[in-house]
């Protein structure tokens, strides 16, 4: 409960989706929604440990989306431009991504550029592995690559299943990752719904193989502990070229403190420890950093386990 409402770093999303619902035919004009102004919306969400209602204002659109039963008369060029922009994305960085990927790469690039989601490399690194599942479970059964079914691409498929069957409930969990993973996962909703709003401009991913709790919280784990990226996707080069794509659409997005070597950011983390330990000597019955590993018997347990947006409590409804 110390951390704010996952819901809050997608409300911009939401507003352009409020703006679209806003813009409907002259026949549902007279319609009576509420007794809010015509340009606002009311949400539920969590402050702290108490449930507050806040009021919304809709994003003002272009004068070309004033009926919503037109929209889709738009050409996909301009709808794909109303979703892009409101993802903070170009349209040319994502040219180099595989078409099932474009919408998540999106949603990642946008989450990104928020400060509220204090994301770090390895988080990045997690969740752009994890999408490889769903390729590579490609490449292991196309007819046409059967080679690669004794070779890399199945050798590194099993390799992330292995780390995600290790992650099991009962394994203790970082409450902060799963914050920040839980943000990704609100972007994601978000960016989907709008999508579908606009017709689909971008294509629908897979979302079977597109995420895995388990999975990216023990990568995760792997990449603070003992793995790397390089040494991982070393046995799979068609892999590792579809990973440097996915980074490098998403890099320049990223805050340059995410991007720092390991040995500066390092240094910079024992700078912060060392500080909060002198500190913690000036103080009296102080208990350990609260940022620590987590019995997974805690009510965010669910947080862990396969699909962790089946687990999650919607703060929106």
């Amino acid at each position: 409960m110390q951390q704010p409402n996952a819901h809050r770093i997608s409300l911009p999303i939401r507003q352009i989706i409020y703006g679209l619902l806003l813009n409907v035919s002259p026949q549902l004009e007279n319609m009576s929604w509420n007794s809010l102004p015509p340009q606002t919306f009311s949400e539920v969400e969590r402050v702290n440990k108490t449930i507050k209602t806040s009021i919304v204002d809709a994003a003002e659109l272009p004068k070309n989306h004033c009926d919503l039963s037109k929209l889709t008369e738009l050409s996909l060029a301009r709808r794909l431009i109303l979703l892009l922009e409101t993802l903070k994305v170009k349209q040319t960085i994502l040219d180099t991504v595989p078409a099932s990927l474009k919408l998540p790469i999106a949603v990642t690039c946008y989450w990104l550029q928020h400060t509220e989601a204090k994301a770090k490399l390895h988080h990045l690194q997690a969740l752009l592995l994890g999408m490889l599942m769903g390729p590579l479970h490609a490449m292991i059964n196309s007819p046409d690559k059967k080679h690669l079914r004794e070779d890399g691409a199945k050798m590194l498929y099993e390799e992330l299943q292995r780390m995600k069957e290790q992650t099991q409930p009962g394994t203790r969990l970082d409450l902060d990752t799963a914050h920040i993973f839980c943000q990704w996962q609100c972007c994601l909703q978000m960016g989907m719904y709008l999508n579908q709003l606009l017709s689909t401009p971008l294509p629908e991913p897979d979302l079977t193989r597109l995420y895995s709790g388990s999975l990216v919280h023990g990568l995760c784990r792997q990449l603070l502990t003992s793995t790397s990226v390089e040494s991982l996707l070393s046995m799979c080069p068609e892999a590792k070229q579809l990973y440097e794509r996915l980074f490098n659409a998403t890099r320049a997005f990223a805050p340059a403190a995410l991007l720092l070597p390991k040995g500066k950011s390092n240094s910079k983390k024992k700078r912060q420890k060392k500080q909060g330990t002198n500190r913690s000597k000036n103080r009296v019955g102080t208990i350990s950093d609260t940022r620590c590993w987590y019995e997974a018997s805690n009510r965010f347990g669910p947080l862990m386990v396969e699909n962790m947006e089946e687990h999650q409590a919607s703060e929106l409804e």
